[in-house]
């Protein structure tokens, strides 16, 4: 049996996924890379998460494999890296993955450096040997210790050019003017890219685009449009109707293999079901559809029923269980008819084809749970509840309990968007938000990431004071608290002081100085979420936070106008920069009174206890007033 290695010290549940493996990890730390250098050693750097598919595979094929770990850890120095728990060092070494191979990498990340911590290859799966094209680990493993024993200075010079390019650009950015063209350009693009028949913005594999359909909807409150809002109604009907959503337990799965959103890849990220909760609710008053409604309502309950603690989240479950990817997930056709038959549904052969069902299953002999409508059968919750009965019976997937500041922040957000309508979830809203608080912020400094009662160690990057901020922002808004105010002010300052410099923004500064990215990836930027931020607390507070946001907005400038539709989150900051922004003040208690938001989407709303009235007012002068919430929508368009 082999021994534990270093990783079974660390709290992340990803190393500790590692701890038994035979080779000889160990976790990012100065006594690693000094041993290389002592020793002449090349590193071997592996950047993973513990609900990644692909990282599984790889660690069953390479790192439980003696012999492959035998050579390895007589030649290499070996380092395993959480990229939830760091994404720095993540993000530094995906750019150098761009760099090195000119298309974006992804997980497992797989990077070797000389003994000097100077890369020269990257990639992501490394099968254990040579197969289809692809070298394998065991080769390539080899090759590199040979070259680096004979001092190959080929190698060596390759490695100090890369690591020359990888130093910050320090190249003065070209601005242009942003003009209404924006958001022109923007939906042109996003309808060349819808696919008409299931929605969303590409082939397989599939991702819900969330910050794309977010902006759509607010350019069509902004200026109605049947074809936008045929893009986001059908997108989001689509993905609904199962498979990448579980009908099930609730909550989305991260993405589709298939261009219908029926097979997903299984794994569940708060991340993913926080703005997707966020998404739907707004959806659904927007559109005033309740099917919307409900589908952030079944999001929450599974976040809060599945993956909480402490009224605090995970971070992500797994794909696989018992060695399976999705075994948790699907059904043999016999449970289905069974189920149905139990609830007394007539013709439940044809009943199981409502829901995707067949004999011959729809995913490797066994079936996924999908609508072929929209409107749910009038039996679809009884026969739910018997078929969550029969997952009680299996093995949940493996749940990262680790706590990510910035994706907590987006739960409580989404929390605070269904309590508007719900109080249930605006008290576990007020819970959740009290609960981080209390236990990732010392002071004005946020941190990332830890185990639920365990003490943050990892400062806190631009992500986590941007989306906090949102979530405070969001707060506020939904219950004129105003110390939730007060405290998306502080930390926004302490985010301008970390890490703005001249309208760049940096997402961490210190050993791993990596730029804020622009594009919406995972999830939206963290700089475009800050800027909405500050776009917020220049109406609100203080006009000198929106020239912090248009600097911002300056320094993206060329790349906005050019393709917008890689900058969904920034695009929709931009056009807002371009109207005008309306607040509406009034007593706190008329302000609870407005049952509908208005249509126009820049709206912000200020308590003012000296008020008897509604008042609209722009940035720098006020309109009108009123006692009838319902006549607002109407006198604001007449401002514009």
């Amino acid at each position: 049996m082999n021994m534990s290695n270093r990783l079974a010290h660390e709290d992340s549940p990803y190393l500790q996924q590692h701890k038994d493996n035979p080779f000889d990890w160990y976790p990012w730390c100065d006594e690693a890379f000094e041993r290389a250098r002592s020793e002449n050693k090349p590193i071997f750097i592996s950047i993973g998460y513990s609900s990644c598919h692909w990282c599984h595979v790889m660690e069953r094929e390479v790192f439980e494999n003696d012999a492959i770990a035998e050579f390895v850890n007589r030649h290499f120095i070996c380092i395993k890296v959480d990229r939830e728990e760091r994404p720095d060092i993540d993000k530094h070494y995906q750019e150098l993955h761009m760099l090195l191979n000119r298309r974006s990498g992804g997980w497992p990340l797989s990077v070797f450096c000389t003994p000097q911590n100077k890369p020269f290859y990257a990639a992501t799966y490394i099968p254990p040997h040579n197969r289809d094209r692809m070298m394998g680990f065991s080769e390539l493993s080899e090759i590199i210790a040979a070259k680096v024993a004979e001092n190959d200075e080929k190698l060596f010079s390759n490695a100090d050019e890369i690591a020359s390019f990888m130093r910050p650009d320090t190249t003065p950015v070209q601005a242009t003017t942003l003009t209404e063209k924006i958001a022109e350009l923007y939906v042109k693009q996003t309808r060349h890219n819808f696919d008409e028949t299931n929605g969303g913005f590409s082939a397989a594999p599939k991702f819900p685009h969330v910050s794309t359909l977010r902006t759509l909807m607010r350019l069509e409150r902004l200026t109605p449009d049947p074809h936008i809002r045929h893009m986001v109604q059908h997108s989001l009907e689509q993905m609904a109707l199962g498979g990448m959503y579980d009908l099930v337990d609730g909550g989305f799965c991260r993405y589709s293999t298939d261009a219908s959103w029926l097979v997903p890849h299984f794994e569940k990220m708060t991340y993913d079901n926080a703005l997707l909760c966020s998404l739907y609710s707004e959806a659904a008053e927007v559109y005033d559809e309740p099917r919307f409604a409900n589908v952030a309502r079944e999001i929450a309950d599974f976040m809060m029923n599945f993956m909480s603690e402490q009224d605090l989240f995970y971070s992500a479950s797994d794909a696989d269980s018992d060695g399976e990817e999705g075994k948790y997930f699907v059904y043999s056709y016999d449970e289905i008819f069974s189920a149905l038959e139990a609830c007394g549904v007539v013709d439940p052969d044809r009943a199981a084809r409502e829901i995707g069902a067949l004999p011959e299953g729809n995913f490797e002999g066994n079936c996924i749970v999908r609508l072929g409508f929209a409107d749910r059968p009038e039996w679809f919750d009884k026969v739910r509840d018997r078929l969550a009965l029969l997952r009680k019976g299996r093995n949940y997937p493996f749940v990262d309990r680790k706590v990510i500041t910035a994706w907590n922040a987006m739960m409580i957000n989404a929390l605070f968007v269904l309590g508007k309508k719900d109080e249930r979830y605006l008290l576990q809203a007020k819970r959740s938000l009290a609960m981080l608080l209390s236990s990732m912020c010392e002071g004005d400094i946020l941190k990332h990431s830890a185990l639920i009662g365990k003490r943050a160690k990892i400062d806190g990057f631009l992500e986590d004071y941007a989306y906090l901020c949102a979530a405070l922002l969001e707060g506020y808004r939904t219950t004129l608290h105003e110390p939730y105010l007060i405290d998306a002010q502080r930390y926004a300052n302490k985010a301008l002081e970390l890490f703005y410099r001249e309208g760049k923004w940096y997402f961490s500064r210190g050993a791993f100085t990596t730029e804020a990215e622009l594009d919406d990836g995972t999830y939206p930027s963290s700089m475009a979420v800050m800027v909405e931020a500050l776009m917020d607390l220049g109406t609100l507070i203080d006009p000198k936070y929106r020239h912090f946001a248009f600097k911002s907005l300056e320094f993206a400038s060329l790349k906005l106008m050019k393709t917008p539709i890689y900058f969904p989150a920034l695009t929709l900051q931009a056009v807002r920069w371009l109207h005008p922004e309306r607040l509406i003040k009034a007593p706190s208690q008329k302000l609870a009174a407005i049952e509908q938001s208005p249509a126009y989407p820049f709206v912000l709303y200020r308590n003012d206890e000296t008020l008897e009235a509604y008042l609209v007012c722009g940035e720098n002068a006020c309109y009108a007033t009123t006692d009838d919430a319902a006549s607002l929508d109407g006198i604001i368009r007449s401002t514009l």
